[in-house]
């Protein structure tokens, strides 16, 4: 049996056996190793898992990852929540619109599903069953509509993207996913309404004097929170900082709305986040870092062309073979998280995409909207893992929904991926290279 399918079979075996990702990947890179290397080269294993993670844009994925946490503790999705409510007003489907809204919002200062999906759902899952939305619905929607948060800039997958993938700039990459993440937004939003309305779930009156009224005030308090993507997108426009002093910028802002405007964090609560940041940074680190030894296995032994040729050789139909891709993609972000995906299949598509020309920017945000549909698709579901656990009820029973949620975000997806320029109009009319 060959070194390549020895090293497949054994990162295979050990991740049924149940062996965390980062371990399976580092183990069945040493399995390459010896079967087709020689013994000696594990003492490579040291530097590869230094150099996987000795990357300067790296240091912005524990910052965003702060950032996301400090907003989470600072009351902002309580305040975002109460702003919408109050622009919105009770009629049917306005609690679904909020939280689609919310999460959007959200979105746009962690760069996290599951971090999203945990601050929206402890608010407004109390709100949305009291007006009579199942537990199940409303679950399965804040999952899906957390998933735009790996879209919509900061995103910690499409920075990651941005270094595995040589000669991307982060900077086109957050704009490329904007308006697709919008777009996913969207489409999550039309099959809600539609089942809030068939289903009479939440009142139809119009909003009173005093609704209106509160509008104003409710706006004054989520103005900081609102304020935050204006920041970190228009400072990154301007050219004041780069993505990685974004982050920077990101954690300063979220600890100033906390310490001194929401007052809802203290000096002491904000060295515990700090804590809870590097443990959550040290898991995503620790796969980073291991899937160096497979990734350097895999280059050295072949694995990876070997791979691509493979792929390349199933059609010459670059579009048969882009959908084939999506759908890979998509039974792997069922089953393992975007990081993962990435540092795994990356290698193997490099080639498939410079074979076919597919656009780099274009093909990342592909990639991201096909991660955020299996943020939300069980049996992993990582983000409905989240919603289901707040909301006290079985996976099993969000399924329904799951599927009517995937089929309105596949609907977005498609669209992007027949219309490249709903990616990349706004990456090229800001200047970026793409």
């Amino acid at each position: 049996m060959s070194p390549d399918l020895w090293m497949i079979l054994a990162f295979a075996g050990l991740l049924i056996a149940g062996v965390p990702v980062a371990f399976s990947l580092a183990l069945a890179g040493a399995v390459g190793i010896v079967s087709g290397l020689s013994p000696a080269m594990l003492a490579t294993l040291g530097t590869n898992t230094y150099n996987s993670i000795a990357k300067y844009p790296l240091i912005a994925i524990p910052l965003f990852i702060m950032t996301g946490l400090i907003f989470e503790r600072a009351g902002v999705a309580l305040r975002l929540v109460r702003f919408a409510q109050a622009l919105i007003g009770p009629r049917h489907g306005g609690l679904a619109l909020v939280a689609v809204l919310v999460c959007m919002i959200m979105g746009g200062m962690s760069g996290s599903g599951p971090a999203d999906a945990a601050a929206v759902a402890m608010v407004m899952l109390p709100s949305m069953t009291r007006a009579g939305y199942p537990k199940p619905f409303s679950a399965t929607l804040i999952a899906a509509s957390a998933s735009t948060a790996i879209l919509i800039p900061p995103s910690v997958a499409l920075i990651l993207y941005s270094i595995v993938v040589p000669g991307v700039d982060l900077r086109a990459l957050f704009a490329a996913g904007l308006f697709p993440g919008i777009l996913a937004g969207l489409a999550l939003l039309v099959p809600a309404l539609l089942v809030s309305r068939r289903y009479g779930w939440e009142g139809g009156t119009s909003a009173s004097g005093d609704e209106r009224l509160a509008v104003g005030e409710t706006f004054k308090q989520a103005l900081p929170a609102l304020f935050a993507p204006v920041l970190i997108l228009g400072g990154l426009r301007s050219g004041l900082f780069t993505p990685t002093e974004a982050a920077v910028v990101a954690v300063a802002y979220g600890a100033l709305v906390g310490l001194f405007l929401t007052r809802e964090i203290g000096w002491r609560d904000l060295w515990s986040l700090f804590g809870e940041a590097a443990v959550i940074s040290g898991v995503v680190m620790l796969i980073i870092a291991l899937a160096g030894i497979f990734a350097w296995a895999g280059t050295m032994l072949g694995t990876f062309r070997h791979l691509a040729e493979w792929i390349i050789g199933l059609s010459d139909n670059g579009a048969l073979l882009l959908i084939l891709v999506m759908l890979a993609v998509l039974l792997a972000g069922m089953l393992l998280d975007a990081i993962s995906i990435y540092l795994i299949m990356m290698p193997i598509l490099i080639p498939v995409m410079q074979h076919f020309g597919w656009n780099p920017v274009w093909f990342g945000v592909l990639l991201a909207m096909n991660i955020a549909i299996g943020q939300f698709t069980p049996p992993v579901a990582v983000n409905l893992m989240v919603t289901t656990e707040i909301a006290r009820i079985r996976l099993e029973q969000t399924l329904g929904w799951a599927l009517l949620f995937v089929l309105a975000m596949a609907g977005a997806l498609a669209l992007v991926a027949l219309f490249p320029e709903v990616a990349l109009w706004l990456p090229r009319t800001l200047g970026y290279n793409v």
